[in-house]
């Protein structure tokens, strides 16, 4: 069943505070684009497609939103300026739902799988370690049994944040020493998991990307090496992505989905950027589900993507 997935007022606060400055360096640009102007022409679509490409939504999607705009102009043949909005909202509203078609929001249990087994992939900096102490809260509040795996064993660092993380929540880590192989600690985590009977597994990995071959084998072998405890594992993996680099989560998300087959993405850091339409751009761009944002260092604060509300929020109720 899916879990977390209702929208409560304080999420809904939380998600408008977190996107404020996305949706006022926006919709700012969008109101003076328009200024003036009693129609939708040539040169507003312009206005708006400098607006939304430097809004870090993406040349493609942007270009994509554009088109699907022209096309309404074209059968309606005449749009005032009041309608850019509703119209915009519209068609970004139903490219993220192209690209996340799923009804029920968050992570779907399988009562035949388990443990379920999430390995979280993401360069360092992103928020990786973080967003997976925020997860197993969220699991755990839901009344899921969570284990975790630090198999960043490069960075002294990561496993000591994570164990950080790991006493915060209440739940177990399984660990070794620095410089072990990362296979032998996601395989040992796996089995305690699964002797125990856990219902969650969220493996840690490390975010290394200069050399996108070392990083293939790693993550492959890691893969490969879980199969031998829970066969279909890795359920998920996670790709982690900052969202206030903007472009630069392009470029990490183009690396990483050719080195594993990633088919779920958490996009953090939006309350602190203006650099919220990423989110727009990368879910139309790879066709991978957004399933988590994350909106500040709070334990609640790693939201389950809700398309409609994410929507709303950003161009207000």
């Amino acid at each position: 069943m899916g879990i977390f997935s209702f929208f409560s007022k304080d999420k809904k606060e939380t998600l408008d505070k977190g996107l404020s400055k996305t949706k006022e360096n926006v919709f700012s640009k969008i109101t003076r684009a328009v200024a003036g102007k009693s129609k939708v022409d040539d040169d507003v679509l312009d206005d708006l497609e400098k607006i939304l490409v430097t809004s870090d939504v993406g040349v493609d999607t942007t270009l994509k939103i554009i088109s699907r705009i022209e096309k309404r102009v074209a059968r309606d043949k005449y749009i005032n300026t009041d309608e850019l909005t509703r119209i915009l909202r519209e068609e970004i509203a139903e490219l993220l739902t192209e690209n996340n078609p799923d009804k029920e929001e968050g992570y779907v249990l399988p009562e035949d799988k388990k443990p379920y087994v999430i390995m979280v992939v993401g360069v360092n900096g992103v928020g990786k370690t973080t967003t997976i102490g925020k997860l197993a809260y969220q699991f755990k509040k839901a009344g899921k049994s969570v284990y975790l795996g630090a198999a960043d064993t490069f960075r002294a660092a990561a496993v000591e944040q994570l164990v950080i993380w790991s006493e915060r929540v209440g739940v177990p880590i399984i660990k070794q020493k620095m410089g072990s192989d990362p296979a032998s600690v996601a395989y040992d985590t796996l089995s305690s998991a699964q002797s125990n009977q856990a219902d969650v597994v969220i493996i840690d990995t490390a975010g290394r990307l200069h050399n996108k071959i070392n990083l293939m084998n790693e993550l492959t072998k890691i893969k490969n090496v879980m199969k031998k405890v829970v066969p279909d594992a890795p359920h998920e993996v996670l790709l982690v992505l900052d969202g206030s680099t903007g472009q630069n989560a392009f470029e990490q998300a183009k690396q990483f989905t050719a080195a594993t087959e990633v088919n779920a993405l958490a996009v953090t850091k939006l309350d602190g950027t203006a650099k919220g339409g990423v989110v727009i751009g990368i879910s139309d761009h790879f066709h991978i589900p957004v399933k988590y944002i994350g909106l500040g260092e709070g334990m609640e604060d790693l939201q389950v993507f809700n398309k409609k509300e994410f929507v709303d929020s950003l161009f207000g109720e």
